[in-house]
């Protein structure tokens, strides 16, 4: 049920510093009535009037916030083709319950988690929910999760969870049972509670001076409590810290930081640790090869050559992410088919795990080339025992580097038809395949160390490539499986090692699920920390919204950006080291102003209790 707009404008009356002036308010017009003399219609217009105005603010700044739990929900594919009393028909994904059998096609957003019945294999996009920079590919009995994005192959599968049991519900239901208070909130209570206490102390003393011992009038006397209960707060302190939050949100947002939540300023000033997804926040999420690490097998030829051929052997045209890495290698990615004619293209497959291109070069020459797994590329080229090792070398190199491997081989086609098996393919060589970090990662996590904020790298992906991204960006390898969460490592120096102090010392930890980043967040947060975290999908909103400062990169998704308090408009993190520095700018004002409010507050009151009471001063 949706709360009322009304109840929630209300609602930003009832905290600590509302009580006292809502106090003083009834005082003006109930209390102040008597002696002959009219109610103190100024003081109680006054008084209201600072109340609307620090609701007013407060429910604009929360008004703006987003759903993020409504937006995660949205996501979920609203039809599929489900087979009903021996009939498929197109159902809305709603209505799915366990034990249905559900059509997953090319194209095709899984509607409920499921698992794969007898066909052929499925790729599997689910970038969105793990992070993984690659399509997985999915066997029949393997489950597949709502949510993710069917890239190649069609099968039935049966439905085995729906709605918040499912992996992608799981991850809406962290988001929506979020609701922390902020640290910025919990001072200004802080103050109230002090201000009441202070207040109610002074009030029986002024009580019990004023009409038992000097026998003042009435009146005189509610007065003087009136002026000490308005005298007593920092009235205009919660307006001022608005206004000055909304014109530094105003600022930041030009710096390309847009903040959904004014008090995310003060939490971004205090933050103290950082958690970054990899995969688009720290890396680009586009596949690359590190030519410096191409290895090149077969005599009288170079790395550029060994590249031109793996782009030959992709499509130019609805490219997957490993052809469009290939293509997007090249100087001019036209020079994949400059030259040459096409005359036949053999797409990836599970069974052949290679694609292969069939071409007619200048002088009429038939030549193919292919790219696909070491292991049939190897199987293709027939390699002697010798090359067999050497291969297994580099990918294993590759592997303890967090790189993934892909061969090359070619074959001359004599026969002169697309058709002929050609003679024998000849091995060319491996290339590493890995997602680049952004160009200013290095950097912003360098600045953000200086700043005294500690970045530890949360990713879906391997513990290697977790290990190998950390090493490029200077962050440290200090890594863990996310089994270590759980005390479950294989790593024995882990056992005797608290599951706190664990995640206190580790850059970061590989191979997490949504709820092991909800769980990351929360024990930083036990342990002290003001916690902030980046990221830009779906698997990242519950702990972006758990987090004291949720920071939504560049191109997130909608539920990332729902379940945020910042959302940054510029690529990169960069951003947020500006971001920062002038929250740090405008938290240092907001300090000073309340050191100020709360110290003018006290000689005022000390004043009145002196005047109050005839005392010399």
């Amino acid at each position: 049920m949706q709360e009322s707009k009304v109840l929630k404008f209300l609602g930003f009356m009832w905290n600590p510093l509302s009580w006292v002036m809502e106090m003083a308010a009834i005082m003006a017009i109930a209390l102040a009535n008597g002696g002959g003399k009219p109610p103190d219609w100024q003081d109680f217009v006054g008084i209201i009037v600072l109340l609307v105005i620090n609701s007013t603010i407060s429910f604009i700044e929360e008004n703006n916030a987003g759903n993020a739990a409504a937006a995660l929900m949205a996501n979920l594919a609203p039809k599929t083709k489900v087979l009903r009393d021996g009939r498929w028909g197109e159902q809305e994904a709603s209505i799915l319950v366990p034990g249905d059998i559900v059509s997953i096609k090319l194209g095709d957003i899984v509607p409920a988690d499921a698992r794969l019945l007898e066909g052929d294999p499925l790729k599997i996009d689910q970038s969105g929910l793990t992070g993984e920079s690659l399509p997985v590919t999915k066997n029949p009995g393997d489950e597949v999760f709502s949510g993710s994005t069917c890239k190649q192959g069609e099968i039935e599968a049966v439905v085995i969870a729906t709605g918040v049991h499912t992996f992608f519900g799981k991850a809406a239901h962290l988001v929506d049972s979020t609701n922390q208070v902020g640290h910025f909130q919990q001072v200004l209570t802080a103050i109230g509670n002090f201000c009441i206490v202070s207040i109610a102390v002074g009030i029986v003393i002024e009580i019990i001076v004023m009409f038992p011992i000097q026998r003042r009038k009435y009146r005189a006397g509610i007065e003087n409590l009136l002026v000490l209960l308005i005298g007593g707060i920092p009235i205009a302190m919660p307006t001022v810290l608005s206004v000055t939050m909304a014109i530094g949100s105003h600022k930041l947002s030009q710096q390309g930081a847009i903040t959904k939540r004014m008090t995310a300023i003060e939490e971004l000033a205090g933050m103290d640790v950082l958690c970054s997804d990899k995969t688009g926040t720290l890396t680009l999420n586009k596949l690359s090869v590190d030519k410096n690490l191409v290895e090149v097998f077969a005599k009288g030829v170079d790395k550029e050559h060994v590249l031109l051929l793996a782009a030959r052997a992709s499509r130019v045209e609805n490219q997957d992410a490993i052809d469009a890495c290939m293509v997007g290698m090249l100087a001019d990615p036209k020079e994949a088919r400059a030259g040459i004619r096409e005359v036949h293209f053999l797409p990836f497959n599970p069974t052949d795990k290679r694609t292969a291109l069939t071409y007619i070069d200048a002088e009429g020459n038939w030549h193919r080339a292919s790219k696909g797994a070491p292991e049939q590329i190897i199987t293709l080229c027939n390699c002697k025992e010798d090359v067999k090792r050497k291969v297994h070398s580099v990918i294993e190199k590759y592997a303890e580097r967090g790189l993934r491997s892909l061969a090359v081989a070619r074959q001359e086609v004599p026969e002169k038809s697309k058709d002929s098996p050609g003679g024998p393919w000849q091995f060319i060589g491996l290339l590493p395949l890995f997602d680049p970090p952004r160009h200013d990662s290095a950097e912003t996590i360098r600045k953000a160390l200086v700043l005294g904020v500690n970045v530890k790298m949360i990713t879906g992906d391997q513990l290697a490539i977790g290990k190998e991204t950390g090493r490029r960006l200077g962050m440290g390898t200090n890594m863990y499986p996310s089994s270590a969460l759980l005390g479950q490592s294989k790593d024995g120096s882990l056992e005797s090692l608290p599951v706190d102090e664990l995640i206190e010392k580790a850059d970061g930890f590989a191979g997490v699920f949504p709820e092991h980043k909800y769980e990351i967040v929360k024990r930083l947060q036990e342990k002290k920390h003001i916690v902030g975290m980046t990221g830009d999908g779906v698997n990242d909103a519950p702990a972006l919204k758990k987090a004291d400062i949720g920071i939504a990169v560049d191109d997130a998704t909608d539920a990332a950006r729902s379940a945020s308090d910042i959302v940054l408009t510029e690529p990169g993190l960069s951003v947020i080291i500006s971001a920062v520095l002038t929250s740090r700018c405008i938290f240092q004002r907001m300090k000073n102003y309340t050191i100020y409010a709360v110290s003018i507050t006290i000689r005022i009151v000390a004043w009145l209790y002196a005047y109050c009471l005839d005392l010399e001063i």
